[in-house]
Order: structure tokens, then C-alpha cells, then sequence
């Protein structure tokens, strides 16, 4: 999966009202891993780092093969600036689920803040997976490294990706670069039978009638098809954050801001569903940061 469908689609609900939605995922474990892996993430939302990782040691050792487990231990490590365990931690989980964007994503963003180069975990990686490459392309796009997103294009042969992300590329490029006068890459015109319109169109009936589990299923597939689509980051974190799942709803949110380029509406839309997720997990600071940032227009 690439957008982090999982079996813990439902694993962030241990908000009081959002029991319901977890109880098919909570009947295949124990007591003890369920209090263990949901107070897990409410210390990780409030950014008690050292708790949230101690809990899910604990949860390791009871589901030791457990992919999102890993997967949220090497993020907790992360942002306690324990490079080295969520290295370890963030291969581990992607050895578990190759294609799954947001292991990836984590395992770059770790070796970024180390400074190490992406090459160094090569052989350690099953780099041979096609739908791996193509995330890490666009997980270069993401983090701006466009030379290292270029470079990988040239492995993929996925015609739509690679041309959406070359134009979108050669967009911030020229952007950044004032004096460019040579496009880096060719744009190319899009289909008028755009999919992306459908999908978009499809969705915001489904946002207009509240139908948000509707929703997870079209905007999922909608991400899963066109990971540089910002709405869709946006329409899938709006349908995580009503149906019980705001930790995963805060990821796929904020990583939609880092492929918007010019639309205000959109960015105060993701700043609205970021704060009402972050005030779920009773991180109040950061859900005012958010609402202090469309109330200040930046």
C-alpha cells in the first residue's frame, strides 16, 4: 500500500468517542497490547517521546513481527533525535510492507536529518520493488530534492507519474530559479478527460453529504493513483480525522502542505482539519498554531 492501508487502519482511536471504529482491529489482540499501543500514541501526540517509545518496546515484544509497531517506534525515536534506533526500526517496518509510502517516507526523512545519503541503506532495502522507487521519487519531491527525484524517474516506468511529476518538478524549479530560461523537464498537456476532475468531483459529493467512510475508500484510491495530488491528501485526512482516526490523519494532512504550490483555499482547508485532529489528541498548542495560521492568513 502505498498511502499506509493497513491492518491498524482504525489504530490511533483511543479517543473515548471514537471506540467503535477500532473493534474489528482490537478483537485479534491482547488487553494488554491494545492499553500498551493506544497510550503509546496518546504520549507520542503529546510529544512524550521516552513514554511512547517504552509502551511500544512493550507492544515489540508481545507482536515482535508487527509492522506498525516498528513503524511507530521509529518515528517516536525520531523525534526524540535517536537517529540510529529509528533507522533500525524504520527498516524494519519497510522490509514488512515494501510498497507502503509512509515507511519510506519515514526511512528518508531519518536519513535527512542524519545527513547520511539515501544510498547507504541501498542494499538493505528490497530497492528492487517498483512501487518502492516510485515513492521514494515522490518522497524526494516532497523534501525538495529535485535532482535525486529527477534520477529516479528515470527507473520508473510509469508513464502518468513520471510525467505529473516532472511538470510538477519543472513547476518549482522554475519557480526557485528566476534566471532559468530552459525547462529542466518538458511539460506535456493534460488529457481533457481527466481523471483527477472525477475523482475530485466524486469526493466533494461524498464530503458534501458528511459521508466520511464513504470517503476513505474513494480518497485512498484517489492518493494511492496520484500521490502529487494535494486535495486528495487533504480529502483523505479529512475522512481519517472524522471516522476515528486523527494520528494518521495529522500525517497524511501535513504532508498534503508540502505539495501545495498556489491555492490559499486548500491550504486553510488542511490548516482547519490539522487543527480539529490535533485538538483530538490534546495537543492544544499545535491545534492553535494551525488556527492562528489561517486567522493570520500566512
Amino acid at each position: 500500500m502505498v498511502l499506509g492501508a493497513s491492518t491498524l487502519m482504525s489504530y490511533s482511536t483511543y479517543a473515548q468517542e471514537e471506540q467503535e471504529s477500532a473493534e474489528v482491529y482490537l478483537e485479534e489482540y491482547t488487553d494488554e497490547f491494545q492499553e500498551n499501543f493506544f497510550e503509546g500514541l496518546k504520549q507520542k501526540g503529546i510529544q512524550n517521546y521516552d513514554r511512547a517509545i517504552d509502551l511500544f518496546l512493550k507492544c515489540k515484544q508481545l507482536e515482535p513481527d508487527n509492522s506498525v509497531v516498528d513503524y511507530e517506534l521509529a518515528k517516536a525515536y525520531l523525534q526524540d533525535k535517536k537517529y540510529i534506533q529509528a533507522q533500525q526500526y524504520a527498516i524494519e517496518a519497510l522490509l514488512s510492507e515494501p510498497t507502503d509510502y509512509w515507511y519510506l517516507d519515514n526511512l528518508l526523512t531519518i536519513l535527512d536529518k542524519q545527513g547520511s545519503p539515501w544510498a547507504t541503506i541501498k542494499e538493505q532495502i528490497p530497492y528492487g520493488n517498483k512501487k518502492l522507487r516510485e515513492n521514494m521519487a515522490v518522497s524526494f519531491f516532497k523534501m525538495k530534492k529535485y535532482e535525486e527525484a529527477l534520477a529516479m524517474l528515470k527507473e520508473i516506468d510509469n508513464a502518468p507519474l513520471t510525467t505529473e511529476l516532472a511538470r510538477k518538478i519543472n513547476d518549482s524549479l522554475q519557480k526557485n530559479i528566476q534566471e532559468s530560461t530552459t525547462p529542466i523537464v518538458e511539460k506535456q498537456v493534460t488529457d481533457k478527460s481527466d481523471p483527477v476532475t472525477a475523482l475530485r468531483t466524486q469526493i466533494e459529493e461524498l464530503l458534501s453529504r458528511s459521508d466520511y467512510k464513504g470517503m476513505i475508500a474513494v480518497s485512498k484510491e484517489a492518493l494511492d493513483s496520484y500521490p502529487l495530488q494535494p486535495y486528495f491528501y487533504f480529502a483523505y485526512g479529512t475522512a481519517l480525522n472524522n471516522t476515528g482516526d486523527p494520528n494518521k490523519a495529522i500525517e497524511v494532512l501535513e504532508s498534503g502542505l508540502d505539495y501545495l504550490l498556489d491555492d490559499g483555499q486548500l491550504e486553510s482547508n488542511l490548516y482547519r482539519e490539522l487543527s480539529k485532529a490535533y485538538n483530538k489528541i490534546g495537543n492544544t498548542q499545535k491545534a492553535n498554531e494551525y488556527l492562528n495560521k489561517i486567522n493570520s492568513g500566512l
